[in-house]
């Protein structure tokens, strides 16, 4: 069980990272509305620079957590937690906007695997 679940936090947290520090300022079909990047996605979602700076800054600590709690178990909870909550957000935001159901699903995907990762720990 416990290699399930390191494997799920390091999928977490690799998608996480790829995310916020890989594909920044990328183009992707599941940004919220029309965005190409993320600071345009923030903006779609009526959010300042701000709050796009803060959400960043905390799903990279929470990835790096998940990580970390591999060889520190303690951390697994509040990192999956915290993630899942910034996660459940990301849904509402873009249903918030009108966003096709589609676009999603990388962050319902992730809260799943974050509510699945805090059920096994």
């Amino acid at each position: 069980m416990q290699i399930v679940l390191s494997s799920l936090q390091i999928i977490i947290a690799l998608g996480i990272l790829n995310v916020w520090l890989l594909r920044f300022s990328k183009p992707s079909p599941w940004r919220g509305g029309q965005s190409k990047d993320m600071k345009e996605e923030f903006a779609a979602y009526g959010l300042p620079l701000q709050i796009m700076y803060f959400v960043g800054f905390l799903k990279i600590v929470f990835a790096l957590l998940l990580i970390a709690a591999i060889w520190f178990p303690a951390l697994v909870l509040p990192a999956s937690l915290g993630l899942a909550i910034l996660m459940a957000v990301a849904v509402a935001m873009h249903f918030k906007i009108g966003d096709p159901a589609k676009k999603s699903i990388p962050a319902g995907t992730v809260l799943l695997l974050c509510i699945l990762v805090s059920i096994l720990a």
